[in-house]
Parts: structure tokens; sequence; C-alpha cells
């Protein structure tokens, strides 16, 4: 009797009843994952179109799944080659629904902060599956050729997705920037606030106190606060009082064991809170600048090395801690009046979770940056860049074991391609807050400049990137400015991709709000470019120029420049039929001018902005509403218009 079995494939190959009982169990698994995903319906804004499309390809597998769930049923079974295809499918699945999932109910703020590392997740999420999908046995899983067809179809478009033509929310990234900067004097302006909100869809209680749980969530996850969860929790109070609320509404109920509860008499004050943890202290401890913490919160913030006060930003003298005694006890006098027991201290697995391997590993690459040997540097950098890039944690450990330093040194390196390597990781190591100084400390932005001059398209485009990240600190713009950075900021935005142009544009954006930059930009050329921009419409780069323009007409310079016919023109046809955000800009501007120039005033009147004005102070933003009401005012005077 003939065999059942294919003669190129051993008995001892196909898998037996358990292994196949195994294989189906994976099968069921993969399908299950995919079906949860398609489930998930509240995918943050910010990270939605990524999202929706990774949902879309994986429901692409599912017919795949179905023929080898077929294929497992049959006497042949499935091989070991093919067992082993399913286990890594399941392990990038796995991956996929994580992050999904985050994206689904995490903190809106965070995940807009964050926004590119998730992003470079997403491209993490995409190589996963495609390693999965290269050895795929189709033929031994009975796979038809169609449904092979739809897979590889599947896998071109994750590769293509991987390769980035655009750049972060110009609009949101400028709207974050402008809330989060402790000197710029629009961060409490209620336009831009609104605006935020209502792009990152936080303003209804609902939302608010669903984005509390997140935050909540986020802190416990985490294993404490850092500065970066401070300014999240400082954006929601702000948010809060949008919607007419006291900022310490959402922090009532039953949002997690540890979640602050109103008493029946008072809330609990303020000062007994720690700043970190908005809880009630048991344990008070006074650091060098003299605020006051819970000890366990602020020694996890000086061992996550921080070395500055996290709610006042200053440098710590030294990193002594000093008890609160006296503040104790008028903690314990508090919760034995209002009748409060102070809550017991959860014990909450490590923070650290890092294997040794995995500390070993990144401190021996780190040590391999120094290497004598092309090869090895090479592919050091390589591995640091995507070990950067994969979460908050591995930059923080990278930095710690002397990460920056080395990889600021190999910015030098004659290779093209090592340098693309390097630059790349040093933005990624920037997200971090306290990595912006250290890279900075170390001398990489001189170093980041010449790449942007003469390196590859990828490492110029990352390079003006990491120029954009390094100078949210305001003492990097003034590095940035004097090491005569701007320059190629302004060539790149100029004649670089369309990618270039936009990254280029973001980091000119945040380097002009420093007014001797301003000056800098102009000089170098800025302007001819960004009114290019506003005619070229298939660049899509109209917002990201008026943003810049209204920065730049600030400036005396700028508005010689800028105080032209033509432009007052151009500006009036934006008024009349541009996007709500382009109106609000092309006002402003004009205001600027007109404040500066009444002829420039007169000319817009000729070119017939007056009843578009009239329109936005009705029904434009808020802040295009104000300045819409300036300028007819302004109007009046010059034309007694009544």
């Amino acid at each position: 009797m003939e065999s059942p079995i294919p003669t190129d494939l051993s008995s001892s190959e196909v898998l037996g009843d358990s292994e196949a009982a195994a294989a189906a169990g994976v099968v069921r698994e993969l399908m299950e994952v995919i079906e949860t995903v398609g489930s998930y319906a509240g995918f943050r804004k910010t990270q939605r179109k990524d999202c929706l499309n990774l949902v879309r390809r994986l429901k692409l597998l599912v017919p795949l799944l179905e023929e080898i769930k077929d294929q497992v049923g049959n006497p042949l079974g499935v091989s070991g080659s093919g067992m082993d295809s399913l286990v890594s499918l399941k392990k990038a699945l796995l991956g996929a629904k994580k992050l999904l999932k985050n994206c689904n109910h995490g903190s809106k703020i965070y995940l807009a902060m964050e926004s590119e590392a998730v992003l470079s997740r997403f491209h993490g999420v995409y190589d996963k599956l495609n390693q999965a999908l290269d050895g795929m046995p189709y033929d031994e899983l009975g796979v038809s050729v169609e449904v092979k067809e739809q897979v590889e179809l599947m896998r071109m478009q994750l590769k293509r997705a991987k390769r980035r033509t655009d750049t972060q929310d110009m609009e949101l990234a400028m709207d974050m920037m402008v809330v989060f900067s402790k000197t710029d004097d629009r961060n409490a302006d209620i336009a831009i606030l609104e605006r935020l909100a209502n792009k990152l869809e936080l303003h209804t209680i609902a939302d608010l106190k669903a984005e509390t749980a997140a935050i909540r969530k986020l802190v416990k996850h985490r294993g404490g606060n850092n500065e970066t969860v401070q300014q999240i929790l400082d954006l929601l109070g702000k948010f809060k009082l949008i919607v007419g609320i006291d900022e310490t509404v959402s922090l009532d109920g039953p949002i997690s064991t540890r979640t602050l509860r109103r008493c029946q008499s008072s809330l609990i004050p303020n000062e007994f809170l720690c700043p970190i943890t908005l809880e009630i202290m048991t344990d008070p401890v006074i650091v060098a600048t003299g605020q006051t913490y819970e000890r366990e919160s602020i020694t996890k913030w000086l061992n996550s090395n921080h070395r500055t006060c996290p709610k006042t930003g200053q440098t710590l003298d030294h990193l002594s801690l000093a008890p609160n005694f006296a503040l104790r006890n008028l903690i314990l006098q508090w919760c034995e009046k209002n009748n409060f027991e102070l809550p017991k201290k959860d014990t909450y697995p490590s923070s650290d979770i890092y294997s040794a391997d995995l500390m070993e590993e990144i401190s021996l690459l780190v040590k391999d940056l120094s290497s004598s040997h092309p090869n090895v540097r090479g592919d050091a950098v390589m591995k640091i860049r995507m070990l950067s890039k994969e979460n908050p944690e591995n930059r923080i450990s990278i930095a710690n074991t002397g990460g920056i330093p080395g990889l600021v040194q190999v910015l030098y390196h004659p290779d093209s391609k090592i340098q693309e390597h390097a630059v790349t990781a040093l933005l990624n190591l920037s997200i971090d807050e306290t990595n912006k100084r250290l890279i900075a400390r170390e001398g990489a932005i001189k170093a980041i400049i010449e790449i942007l001059q003469n390196g590859t398209d990828e490492a110029r485009e990352n390079s003006a990137a990491a120029l954009f990240s390094l100078s949210m600190l305001n003492e990097n713009k003034i590095l940035v400015g004097n090491f005569n950075g701007i320059p190629p900021l302004v060539n790149l935005l100029q004649n670089g991709t369309i990618r270039g142009k936009k990254d280029a544009a973001t980091a000119l954006f945040n380097l002009s709000l420093n007014q001797a930059n301003k000056s800098k930009a102009i000089k170098a050329g800025i302007i001819p470019p960004l009114l290019r921009f506003l005619d070229d419409k298939n660049l899509d780069m109209v917002d990201e120029a008026l943003s810049i323009l209204l920065l730049l007409v600030s400036h005396p310079e700028g508005r010689n420049e800028i105080g032209r016919l033509s432009f007052v023109e151009t500006l009036v046809g934006i008024i009349r039929s541009g996007t709500p955000k382009n109106k609000e800009c092309a006002v402003s501007v004009l205001l600027e001018l007109g404040l500066n120039n009444s002829s420039l005033t007169l000319a817009a009147l000729q070119f017939g902005v007056y009843e578009p004005l009239r329109e936005i102070a009705i029904n434009g933003t808020n802040r295009a509403q104000r300045k819409a009401n300036s300028l007819l005012q302004h109007m009046s005077k010059c034309e007694h218009i009544p």
C-alpha cells in the first residue's frame, strides 16, 4: 500500500497527533488575535492611520490561516518547519496586538509626544511580520497560489510602509512645543489649548476621565513618574480648565488601588501630595532644591539617571534626601482628624525589565563603538540604532553605559553609512529629555550640522530631525545658531526631498523661536522658499510655511522682505479659501504687516479681503476671530469703514 507521505518528506518530519493539535492551537490563536485587533475602535488620532493600515493588512492573513487550518486536519499534517513558521508568525502578531492595544487604550497625550518613537515600533512590527512570512513553507502548508500572491502583496505593502515619506504632524508638533515651553508666553493661550484638545480628542469630561486613567496606568507601568509624565499631567490640568472642571476632579473615583480618595469633609491638601505621583506622602523627604517628594518616587527618579528637581527643573547640587518630619507630622494629624487611612504601599515588581543578557549586549556594543575594526564599529552603531528606537528604557540604558560619547565620535567616521546610523541613533536617544542635554554637552551639534551639509539624503533628513529634537531646549537653540546650523537647514528646505523639506521646516520653526536665529534664517534665504511653498499645492507645506512666516514677520528684517504686494495678494487668497488653520495664520501675518505698514492694509482691502475677514471674525477659530477683529478695527482706522 502506498504511503500517504510524499517521497520528499520523511515521516519523522511530519508532526504527530499531539504536535498537530498544537499547530491547530497556534492557528486558532492567530485568528483570535486578528479578530481582537479588528474589534479595536478607539485608536488615538495621532496613530489612527498607521493602526487602521496595520489592522487591514493583518486581516489579509485570514485566508492564509484558514488554508493552513485545513492542512493541519489532513493526514499529511504540518511539517516541523511549518510549525516553526507559525510560532514566528504568532510572536509577530502578538507584538502587533500589543502595539495596537496601546494605541487604542494608551494616553493620548503621551502617544502624541512619543509619535516618532511609536512610528519606530510600527516599523519594528513590519520587520517581524516580514521575517515570519519570509520562510513560510507555503507548499508544505497547502497554501494555494492565489493566497500566496495575496500574502506577498501584503509583504510589499509592509516594505513600502517602512519607507517614511512624511514627518510628524507639523501643527500638532508646534502646538505641543508651545504649551510645554516654560518661556513661551503663548503656553497658556486658550486658542492653542483648545485646538490641541480637539486634535487629541480630549474635549469632554468623559475623554478627560479616560485620559486620567490611561496616565495612571502609564505611571504604574513605568514604575513611577518622570519629566514627561509631569508635563502630561500639567497639560491634562489645562484641558480640564477648558471644559470648566477643577483640575483635581478626575483624581476621585476608583481609577486604581493607589488613586486618591475624596474625604467626607474635604480634599487632601495639595501640599500633602507628592509632585511626582500626586499621591499623599507617607515618607516625605527634602531634596537639594528644598522641594519635598515621597521617598520611593524621588529615589526611582534619581536611579533613572536624572540629576534635576522634577518640579523646578533645577540641577541638584547633591543627591542627599532629608526626612521632612514636620510635614509628616502634619499629614498624620490631618489623617487622624479626617478619619483618613494612609494607603499601604503596594509592592510593584521592579521597573527594570532588562535581562542581564540585554544589559551585557548594550555594554558590549558601546565598547565596540571604539573598536579599531571598521566592521565591528559599523555593526555596533547599526545595532544601537535599532535598540534606541524600541523603547524609552533602551534609550536610558544606552546613555547610562556611555553610548552617547561613543556615538558622537562615530559621527566623524569617513563612511557615510556609518554616519547615517550614528546620527539616527542620536536622534532616537534625544527623545529622552535628559539625553538632549548629554548629547549637546558631548559636542554632537557641530558634528550633526556637518552631516546635514555633506551626508546622504537620509542622514541629512535625520540630522534635521535631530536638530529639531535637541533644540527643544532653549540653550540648544542658541548652540545650533552659533554653530551656523541654520544655513544648511535652509538649503535642505530649498533642495531636499519632500521629507527633508518637512524636517527642515520643523527644525527651522523651532529655532526661529529664538530672536537671534530669526535674523540668521532671514539672511540665509529662508523667505523665498517659504513663499514658493504657499503657491506649490503639491508639496502640501502651506501650514509649515505660514507658521514660520508668522514668526519671521515679528522681526523688522522679516517684514521688510515679506512685505510685498504679491505676498499680500497671496495672503488674501488664503484668507478667502484656505483651511481654518491656514486662515488663522494668514490673518495673523497680515495683521502684523498692517500694524507696521498701513499701505499693506489698504492693498489687502483692494485685493478683496474685507468680506472673507468678516466671515472669519464670526465663524473662524477662536484665535482667528480675535486676530480678524483686530485687523478689521485697524482697517476701520485706515479707511474709516463703518
